[in-house]
């Protein structure tokens, strides 16, 4: 090799570190951004949620200001909070991908913590019988790394409230089964044939569960939420709730 091949290696070479040390200072402001942007709307959201409640039969008032959000991105479908956790965020939903929101914020940002999504297959006001929200496993705390804090038995025991607030009306879920498993098709099935076959669903997908809490109603209405895991490849931790009957 001689002197002129050595410079002209030794150019791509550094055009490739300075490329692929930009890419990652993009990767970590869009990810910084989004952070901020979930915190304030998290903190916006709070704030709201500490007004007095009209709730009776005739209304029911939200804690979440949905129209601030519908004018940020007209996806978001609900808002999803465990207390004590750092899961607090807007539910976005695209009924024709679930590949929209994996690496996009709310905004509609590139961003390596996506959004936390309902399933394209399941109706947007949580309709189903088995609803799915996705949201990744980030290293930071953000986004669904919390629901790993649920395969503890006494953490899950001692967390049994989690909400989804929609315009119209609020969920309460009661988390009582955990694990982690493959990610196959099955885990994401959303419609069925008859009240028998949703039970036996039910009870299939939470027979291995590491954690679980005796239900203490039939479960009427089920909610996954998935992120990734790392026991093997393209693995996944679901936590599993059902809607409490009032």
């Amino acid at each position: 090799m001689n002197r002129r091949q050595r410079k002209k290696m030794l150019a791509v070479a550094v055009l490739l570190i300075l490329g692929s040390g930009g890419y990652l200072l993009w990767n970590h402001y869009n990810q910084s951004r989004s952070e901020r942007i979930y915190e304030e709307l998290a903190s916006e959201a709070a704030v709201s949620s500490e007004a007095p409640e009209v709730e009776t039969e005739e209304e029911y008032e939200s804690p979440i200001d949905f129209e601030s959000l519908w004018s940020i991105n007209e996806d978001v479908v609900g808002w999803l909070r465990i207390p004590d956790t750092a899961i607090d965020y807007p539910i976005l939903h695209d009924p024709e991908s679930n590949d929209t929101y994996l690496y996009t914020d709310i905004e509609g940002n590139h961003s390596p913590s996506g959004s936390i999504y309902l399933d394209c297959d399941n109706e947007a006001d949580f309709s189903d019988l088995h609803n799915v929200i996705y949201g990744h496993h980030m290293k930071d705390g953000t986004m669904f790394k919390d629901v790993m804090k649920f395969r503890e038995q006494e953490f899950l025991e001692e967390h049994q409230t989690a909400y989804i607030y929609l315009p119209d009306r609020e969920i309460e879920m009661r988390p009582y089964a955990c694990l982690y498993t493959d990610s196959s098709g099955i885990r994401r099935k959303t419609k069925f044939d008859s009240e028998e076959e949703f039970q036996a669903y039910v009870t299939e997908m939470t027979k291995n569960s590491s954690t679980y809490v005796i239900p203490d109603q039939e479960i009427g209405r089920l909610f996954s939420l998935v992120t990734c895991s790392y026991e093997f490849d393209d693995a996944r931790t679901i936590l599993y709730c059902y809607e409490i009957e009032k």
